[in-house]
């Protein structure tokens, strides 16, 4: 989306006005003329308003077809290239040979450029921590295996703020620079006036200088060629005019086209860009400034663009003692190498991140945090699927290389699935902020490459691993005889490289079910009546399963009760109490009447005067903090007339929070494995259906190894009415002072104090939580984690409100124009972990707790209910061995990412210059690993501590490791030879990771510290079953 301009306008009808900050004068010794790189580039939402098929045709395709073109005619020319997605899709679908020839040539000469690499340009408030790395490494193993090309520089000049974490993986990564764009716009303002828009960033408080990076902050123009001349009504420096929907035009002849260049409109051109070119260099440190040619959807005509840029930049550079500016095509690369030689020193920033982001002060960009809820919680849903499977997947070819699963149908599958991931965490995507035909695209690449990958699932699960073992389904046979309950199966497998003991919710239609493990032994459950429908029964079953382990679990049913003769096992059969239902005005003395529901951990009383929660006791601490939760809305305006609007992105509230309901209930089903509290919201007192909901699952784990801190909630919410945004309000005793604390993409806690503004304090107090979030006082914290990102905010003392979803319409001709309005009439069920505690015990909690609900076991039905049936030849199949890594660290990725060439940097570039243009066939021995330390220096005693471990042996229950070598974060580059360029900072500390690689003595052997995430390649010994 265009960024250098207000969001409510189009680029080609902006005015901007330029100030000649200094009349043109000639060069003296001690005035160097301005030094300008003109970088064209063209802007290419993998979304948005069009869908990635409309655009292919309309523009995308042309971009890279005529800028090829055009290139290939002058060498002074220059293009940077930033989303992949697009660019793979022309490669693989619209390049000629000739195209694909001229292409590697201007790649290997440096004058067409790949920045960022990824498959698209993330946003970096909403996005998670895998995800992001995900679709860099899909960009960057395109790039390396076709071009031997390792992107060095960022350009992130679209998303909504920048997060902290974004800086951090751009270096883990290997690269030398970092460009963003959208900050808040009187910050931008004051570092503008200050000369204060290039910093070193150390965007990790534990990683600090290890992995610090330069970073450009764009001006206020930011990456959008200024549109305004003054001697023309046409925007100026687009003359191949606005891209056309849905097809180009026959002729060439586009809507806007700027005035062409002639020699009697150069001088004006001339003077123009000068003089803009002189406003931005007041604003940095050194005499070169960065000036973007392009914008949204440019350069789909690149003979017309360059044949009017190149006379103009010729007669600058004619009179460039006039005019003290000379100017030159360049990349991204070029500028920032002159940056670096100036060799001066630096400004330090530390963690702080740039969000939120507003662009006028009843701007708050902080809207989009929560829109399209549902599009968020599918996204956060594949993630999760595809990291299960890619983990499974793994496993199976390492144990069985030649077993039954077609390794190129595999991948297949998975690459969908990572392509998928990839292009919904666009900055248009995952944010909500597009139009509903590109959202329903998104979803629906979503569930097709999850369907894809639940039938390799299923393969993995079900196929005999060799061609001599039978499969499960295979070897058995139905039991004659007598009438007998029937019988399911179930497979349940844990993603995740600890140990669990967790609870799973299985929905069956039987009122009455027993459940044994693969041994045989009964295994502890509870069967009650489903909350969503009175047809189906929720069965919860307590599973134990190590890591990355899979186990199969029988379940058999009947449709009578327990009774004497009738034996359930160890299954509980919940029966629910219901409370008379209140409505709010009633509510004249509360707290008279409470009811304590308790496991191990916690005390929760609920008033019978309201069907509220009341307080939370700590049980082993006895601390007591009083808590309620429900749900308030915002009114949002929808008539541009009547003042600020809230629409996808914008945030606006019209005054505070409302209450959204008049009347409560509540159904309290106690149980041995769990206790659910279900609380009903009524809009209005005479309403049969309630607005929304609240299920609260108390886990009871007297005497087992089942967490008792954790409080699951799940939420349902809508179809809301027109115009509101509901917040799901926690208000509680604790002392926070309205400061609270919100994760950076689920890799670092940011702490959010409570700031007051002029205009919009309600709004520029929201914060993205796409993890995790708490309160905290001197004694207890209260922390929320997430099933997908939300927008929060602490409005009041001890509040911590989650916006839940929003359902947005107005009138402003530019959202209609685009169909932006956010008519959201979907129902959303997220759901929310919560846990209460000393701020000690919860510090070593969270981080796992976040992990655990994001990579929740997978369960697997593997036959539809039926009668028994047993194996002709019982033949257990030996079990999956654990892989159990220390509780500090998480096992990030476990893959094959499939992508082929050597790892030696030299021998690859050989290969690819080679000219040899074939396709190369994927790497199915090459695995990549990463692990990441989940906490930060100093929060955890204990936890907090380097970790020494031998990845030969913790991987042993996978297979035997051979070969180990440490690569950056996206595995195209070799650890040990990265040498990132050095930025000079005030207190000189080096910018180059000198970690001990092997420090146990042995090259197995790996020490992982705070915060660090370690990527390698592994390789297996082969073996066969």
């Amino acid at each position: 989306m265009n960024a250098s301009l207000a969001k409510k306008m189009s680029f080609l009808v902006v005015s901007v006005v330029f100030i000649c900050c200094c009349r043109s004068h000639g060069v003296t010794a001690a005035n160097k003329p301005i030094q300008t790189f003109v970088i064209p580039h063209s802007h290419m939402d993998v979304g948005w308003v069009y869908t990635i098929q409309e655009s292919m045709h309309a523009y995308a395709a042309n971009v890279y077809t005529s800028v090829t073109e055009e290139l290939s005619k002058a060498e002074d020319r220059r293009f940077i290239a930033v989303e992949q997605e697009f660019f793979r899709l022309w490669w693989d679908t619209a390049a000629t040979d000739s195209h694909k020839r001229k292409v590697r040539q201007l790649v290997k000469e440096g004058r067409l450029e790949f920045i960022i690499g990824g498959q698209v340009m993330h946003d970096e408030a909403v996005t998670d921590l895998d995800d992001e790395i995900l679709q860099m490494t899909e960009g960057h193993g395109f790039l390396y295996e076709t071009f031997g090309v390792r992107p060095q520089f960022s350009w992130h000049v679209d998303p909504f703020g920048a997060s902290a974490t974004t800086p951090v993986l751009f270096a883990l990564a290997g690269f030398d620079a970092h460009l963003i764009s959208r900050i808040d716009y009187d910050l931008k303002d004051t570092m503008q006036k200050n000369k204060k828009l290039q910093f070193v960033w150390r965007g990790s408080p534990s990683l600090k200088e290890k992995q610090q990076i330069f970073t450009h902050v764009m001006d206020q123009f930011s990456y959008c060629t200024p549109s305004y001349v003054p001697f023309s009504n046409s925007s100026g420096f687009y003359w191949n005019g606005v891209a056309l929907f849905p097809d180009p035009p026959k002729d060439g002849v586009y809507p806007n086209m700027s005035v062409p260049v002639t020699k009697e409109t150069v001088h004006a051109y001339a003077k123009t860009m000068v003089e803009n070119i002189k406003q931005r260099a007041a604003w940095f440190r050194t005499n070169h400034v960065l000036w973007p040619w392009g914008c949204d959807k440019q350069f789909y005509n690149s003979s017309v663009q360059f044949n009017n840029m190149d006379p103009l930049m010729k007669y600058i550079n004619q009179n460039s003692k006039d005019f003290g500016v000379t100017v030159q095509y360049a990349t991204l690369g070029e500028y920032f190498q002159a940056i670096h030689q100036s060799d001066l020193v630096w400004e330090l920033r530390g963690s702080e991140d740039f969000l939120p982001y507003s662009t006028e002060p009843h701007q708050a960009w902080t809207g989009f945090y929560a829109s399209r809820n549902v599009l968020k919680g599918v996204a956060r849903r594949a993630s999760a699927q595809l990291h299960a499977a890619e983990t499974l997947f793994t496993r199976y070819r390492i144990s069985f290389p030649d077993g039954p699963v077609a390794k190129d149908w595999a991948l297949d599958k998975l690459r969908a699935l990572r392509w998928a991931v990839s292009e919904v965490q666009h900055h248009d995507g995952i944010t909500g902020t597009e139009s509903p035909k590109v959202a329903d695209m998104y979803l629906q690449h979503l569930l097709q490459a999850m369907m894809g990958v639940e039938e390799l699932l299923a393969a993995l699960f079900l196929l005999p691993h060799n061609l001599d073992v039978p499969s499960i389904l295979g070897t058995r046979y139905h039991r004659k005889g007598v009438h007998q309950a029937l019988e399911q199966h179930v497979i349940v497998y844990n993603p995740l490289a600890w140990n669990t003991t967790t609870i799973i919710n299985f929905t069956v239609t039987f009122p009455t079910a027993a459940v044994f493990d693969d041994d045989g032994q009964p295994v502890p459950a509870q069967i009650q009546r489903s909350a969503q429908s009175n047809a189906t029964y929720d069965l919860f079953i307590v599973v134990e399963l190590g890591g990355l382990q899979q186990r199969k679990y029988l379940i058999k049913f009947s449709e009578k009760e327990c009774s004497g003769t009738l034996k359930c096992g160890w299954t509980y059969e919940a029966k629910g109490v219901l409370f008379e239902r209140l409505n709010v005005r009633d509510w004249l003395k509360t707290g008279r009447r409470l009811l304590p529901v308790l496991n191990q951990c916690y005390k929760l009383m609920f008033d019978q005067d309201t069907n509220l929660l009341h307080s939370i006791t700590y049980l082993p601490e006895k601390r007591r903090v009083r808590m309620t939760q429900d749900f308030w809305e915002y009114h949002a305006n929808g008539d541009v007339k009547a003042g600020p609007i809230s629409d996808n992105y914008i945030f606006s509230a019209n005054g505070s929070a409302v209450r959204a309901y008049e009347a409560v209930a509540m159904e309290i089903i106690p149980g041995k494995i769990v206790t659910e509290i279900r609380q009903l919201f009524f809009r209005e007192e005479g309403d049969q259906d309630y607005a929304f909901s609240i299920t609260t699952r108390v886990p009871e784990c007297f005497g087992s190894r089942l967490p008792c801190h954790r409080l699951e909630q799940t939420y349902s919410l809508g179809p809301l009415r027109l115009n509101t945004e509901v917040v799901l309000r926690t208000s509680s005793s604790l002392e926070n002072n309205k400061t609270l604390y919100t994760d950076d993409n689920g890799y670092q806690m940011m702490k959010r104090t409570h700031r007051k503004f002029a205009n919009n304090t309600v709004a520029r107090n929201y914060f993205p939580m796409v993890r995790t979030a708490y309160i905290e006082d001197e004694l207890s914290r209260l922390v929320l984690v997430s099933d997908r990102a939300h927008g929060v905010s602490s409005q009041a003392d001890g509040q911590l409100e989650v916006m839940l979803h929003r359902r947005l319409w107005n009138n402003l001709a530019w959202n209609l124009g685009y169909n932006l309005t956010l008519n959201d009439s979907s129902v959303v069920r997220p759901t929310l972990w919560m846990m209460l505690g000393s701020v000690s015990a919860t510090a070593g909690l969270y981080q796992r707790e976040a992990i655990e609900l994001q990579h929740r076991p997978v369960v697997m039905p593997i036959d539809q209910p039926q009668r028994p049936w047993q194996e002709k030849e019982p033949k257990e199949r030996s079990p999956l061995r654990s892989v159990v890594l220390p509780p500090n660290l998480h096992l990030l990725s476990l893959s094959i990412p499939g992508w082929n060439y050597s790892s030696n940097h030299s021998v690859h570039l050989s290969h690819v210059h080679s000219g040899n243009d074939m396709r190369s066939e994927p790497d199915y021995d090459r695995v990549l690993l990463r692990i990441m330390h989940l906490f930060e220096e100093g929060e955890d005693p204990e936890l907090s501590k380097p970790v020494t471990i031998n990845l030969k042996d913790v991987l042993r229950g996978i297979g035997e490791v051979k070969v180990l070598e440490e690569r950056s974060l996206t595995g195209t580059r070799d650890i040990t030879s990265l040498q990132r360029w050095k930025w000079k900072t005030a207190d000189n500390l080096e910018t180059n990771d000198n970690r001990c690689q092997s420090c146990g003595g042995d090259a197995f052997t790996v020490t992982i510290s705070p915060k660090e995430i370690r990527t390698f390649f592994v390789h297996f010994a082969s073996r066969n079953f």
